[in-house]
């Protein structure tokens, strides 16, 4: 399983007048390979996946996988539907496209929170009834319920030796380091989704980071992650800087990274199928106006040194 530790960022999904912008999404492939990714996250939740028909989802994924042409790993979810049969038909179709994992969300395979013998019963449904080739992930995804991962289930992932990419949404310091230990030597690698306790986990041993906020710096989590060792201080320093910018998060996301990325030089619609880009106020606007001159600091700081 050739996933590689690094910055994974959750894809936005560009529009124009309502349709998928595929210029736009090529341009942002070349953003996250500029900036020093080593993977993307597409078709997500910051894809709008829920809003996404699945003819979409695939040719969304397939762009991604064409742009990429091998300089990033691509994982990719789109796993929303209810039933286990049209979850097979997501997870087969988008896995067709070439990606490197085809990443579950985990409340879907347990709707109704019923608990981990019901999961692990459906999980097992799931991987008989789908490509056996294409390996594996799993995203803590908070929508429609956040599923945490617990300790019997993520043994039952090691054990099947299928899973390669846990996106992790705890936000739990000693739960990340727990996990992390759990997973060593498994081949089964922990991402962590947040910025605040980012440099916590890959002091602990892991793998990376994806989240929504290297839609506006990965090159910073970039140098976070490739230096926190031989230049621990700046890294403290960073990391604090990093942790401050990730609460800018707002009911308005995506469509406050589809604004910020234009000042990245990507064109696109600040229009969401997810959210109302009204809530995009000149308040929002000033933000990103600020971030991006943050940005080009802490990039002058760090990266240029």
């Amino acid at each position: 399983m050739n996933i590689k530790d690094g910055i994974y960022p959750t894809m936005i999904t560009p529009y124009k007048n309502g349709e998928i912008d595929y210029d736009a999404v090529r341009k942002l492939v070349e953003f996250y390979v500029e900036k020093g990714c080593t993977g993307i996250f597409a078709v997500c939740q910051s894809s709008e996946m829920h809003f996404l028909s699945l003819k979409e989802k695939v040719r969304l994924a397939s762009e991604v996988v064409e742009q990429a042409a091998g300089r990033l790993n691509v994982v990719a979810s789109g796993h929303t539907s209810t039933s286990l049969e049209e979850q097979a038909e997501e997870i087969d179709a988008v896995s067709e496209t070439g990606i490197d994992a085809f990443v579950w969300v985990s409340n879907r395979l347990d709707i109704h929170n019923d608990g981990d013998k019901v999961w692990i019963q459906n999980a097992e449904k799931l991987l008989e009834r789908t490509n056996k080739e294409i390996p594996l992930g799993i995203y803590e995804c908070p929508k429609p319920y956040k599923r945490l991962l617990s300790t019997d289930i993520l043994r039952w992932c090691i054990d099947t030796k299928r899973f390669a990419f846990i996106k992790d949404t705890c936000c739990d310091p000693d739960l990340l380091k727990e996990r992390i230990e759990l997973l060593k030597g498994s081949g089964c690698k922990l991402f962590n989704a947040n910025g605040q306790t980012f440099l916590t986990s890959v002091k602990a041993g892991g793998n990376g980071y994806s989240g929504i906020m290297a839609n506006f710096h990965p090159d910073l989590y970039a140098w976070l992650f490739e230096n926190f060792k031989s230049r621990p201080e700046e890294a403290e320093e960073l990391s604090a800087i990093l942790s401050m910018a990730a609460f800018t998060e707002s009911p308005a996301y995506p469509c406050t990274a589809k604004y910020y990325l234009q000042y990245e030089g990507i064109q696109m619609d600040t229009f969401a199928r997810s959210a109302d880009e009204k809530l995009v106020t000149e308040y929002q606007k000033e933000v990103m106006q600020q971030m991006y001159h943050l940005n080009e600091l802490l990039r002058s700081r760090y990266i240029s040194k």
